[in-house]
């Protein structure tokens, strides 16, 4: 099985190592332009020769997960429609701009641009940011979203590998809702004057 990560985000370089050290075979998929030369860009592409423009790496893939920032997801959708994506797993691992109406997702943009894949939400509330919003290591769990029951389990399995605690939160149109309840915390933050975020526990009794 081999896993596709699409953005040159902090996010992306992250879940790709710990991916990598979990013994998946993982490829990353980035802009045109993107620079490789970054230090821990240039040494992934040394070790492992896995960074590819994002078309290559959804062909290559089975499963995808989208860590890029907002601005280059028309790209990305570009490159999936013109893939076929009809036995790809894709999990949405972003957050739109906020949107009090809940209407905007980044998840609907994807879910057009590849009908017959097989969508999820998942990994959103860690940001593309992470692990710097996170530096003491608060964050345990991933909320995940999705329709289809066979590959909800592997998108379960595959939260639970690298170390977080997976927590179903339903079907795939409640993609919205974990955007909201990323950018709640961001807003307590703001509004708190506090350079740290603010992070979300569930717990039950």
């Amino acid at each position: 099985m081999k896993l596709g990560i699409l953005g040159g985000t902090s996010l992306a370089k992250t879940l790709g190592k710990k991916y990598i050290d979990a013994g998946l075979d993982v490829v990353f998929g980035v802009r045109h332009d993107f620079n490789t030369q970054e230090n821990d860009w240039k040494m992934l592409n040394l070790l492992y020769n896995r960074i590819c423009p994002f078309e290559s790496a959804i062909i290559q893939s089975e499963i995808i997960l989208i860590c890029s920032e907002n601005s280059y997801l028309k790209e990305i959708a570009r490159a999936l429609k013109n893939v076929d994506t009809s036995d790809k797993l894709i999990i949405d691992c972003t957050n739109a701009q906020y949107d009090k109406k809940l209407g905007t997702s980044n998840t609907l943009l994807l879910k057009r641009a590849a009908p017959e894949a097989h969508l999820f939400k998942g990994f959103n509330n860690l940001g593309i940011d992470y692990p710097n919003s996170d530096t003491i290591g608060l964050i345990k769990e991933v909320y995940y979203c999705g329709d289809d029951i066979p590959d909800k389990i592997r998108v379960k399995r595959l939260i639970e590998l690298i170390g977080f605690n997976a927590v179903d939160a339903g079907k795939i149109n409640n993609a919205p809702l974990l955007e909201a309840f990323y950018h709640l915390g961001k807003e307590i933050s703001w509004n708190k004057n506090e350079a740290s975020n603010l992070y979300f526990k569930l717990v039950s009794i």
